[in-house]
C-alpha cells in the first residue's frame, strides 16, 4: 500500500478483541433497567454514538443530563467488569514501527475519555498516537464518517494518504463515506464478510499488518 501518511484505529474490537465484554456490560445494564434483550436482538441496536444508543433504549428520556448518566453508567459497568485487557497480537511492535517509520498512528473511536483512558493506559500505548478523537468530539456516529474526518483534519492529512483499521460494517461505511482505504480485522466478522461490506484487506492481527504495510508479503484474504 503505497503513499501511507497515516493510520486512523478503532479502539473497540480493533485495538483489542472486547466487544463482548461491551455486550456483557449492556446486557447487564439493561437488565437493571428492566430491558431484557438477547444477544442477537442488542446486536441489531448497536450503532452509532454513546448517547444515540442510549436514545434508542431509553426512548422515554429526553433530557440530555439523563441521558449522559446512563451511558457513563453503563461505560462504568464495562470497566468495572473488564479485567483481563490485552492488546491485539502485534500490535505494540506496530505501533512501534510507525512511529520509526513516521507514520503517523491516529485514534478515531466512538469511545468516551473514560473508555479511551482505561484503553491506553492499560495497554501502555498512549505515547504513540499523534491525535485521539473520541465520540464525545462528534455528533453523529458511524456509519456516519465524521469521527474520521476530524481525525484527518486534526493530522493534517487527506483521505488518500490515510487507512482505517475497523472491524464493525458500521466503521467500514464510515471509512468508505470518508473516501478513506479501510483494512477489516477480524475480531467481529469473519473475513468475506468484511470484504464484502467494501474492505480492501483483511488482516487477523497487526503483524499481518505489519507485513502489508511494509513487507507487501500478505494479501487479501
Amino acid at each position: 500500500m503505497n503513499n501511507i501518511k497515516g493510520i486512523i484505529f478503532d479502539m473497540d474490537g480493533t485495538l483489542l478483541d472486547n466487544m463482548h465484554h461491551h455486550r456483557e456490560a449492556w446486557l447487564f445494564f439493561l437488565k437493571k433497567h428492566h430491558i431484557e434483550l438477547s444477544p442477537e436482538q442488542f446486536d441489531k441496536q448497536n450503532h452509532g454514538s454513546l448517547y444515540e444508543i442510549i436514545k434508542r433504549f431509553f426512548p422515554g428520556i429526553t433530557d440530555s443530563q439523563k441521558i449522559s448518566e446512563l451511558g457513563q453508567e453503563k461505560e462504568a459497568i464495562y470497566r468495572q467488569r473488564y479485567k483481563d485487557v490485552k492488546e491485539i497480537e502485534g500490535l505494540s511492535d506496530l505501533l512501534l514501527t510507525l512511529q520509526e517509520k513516521k507514520v503517523k498512528a491516529l485514534l478515531g473511536t466512538m469511545g468516551d475519555i473514560p473508555n479511551i483512558d482505561f484503553v491506553l493506559d492499560h495497554l501502555n500505548i498512549r505515547e504513540f498516537f499523534d491525535s485521539i478523537t473520541g465520540g464525545h468530539e462528534v455528533s453523529q456516529g458511524k456509519p456516519n464518517p465524521e469521527i474520521f474526518l476530524l481525525s484527518m483534519k486534526k493530522s493534517g492529512l487527506k483521505a488518500d494518504e490515510c487507512v482505517v483499521i475497523e472491524d464493525t460494517i458500521s466503521g467500514i461505511q464510515a471509512a468508505k463515506r470518508a473516501d478513506i482505504r479501510v483494512i477489516g480485522i477480524t475480531t467481529s466478522f469473519q473475513a468475506g464478510e468484511l470484504m464484502q461490506h467494501g474492505c480492501d484487506h483483511v488482516i487477523g492481527n497487526f503483524q499481518e499488518l505489519k507485513a502489508l504495510l511494509f513487507n507487501q508479503t500478505h494479501s487479501s484474504k
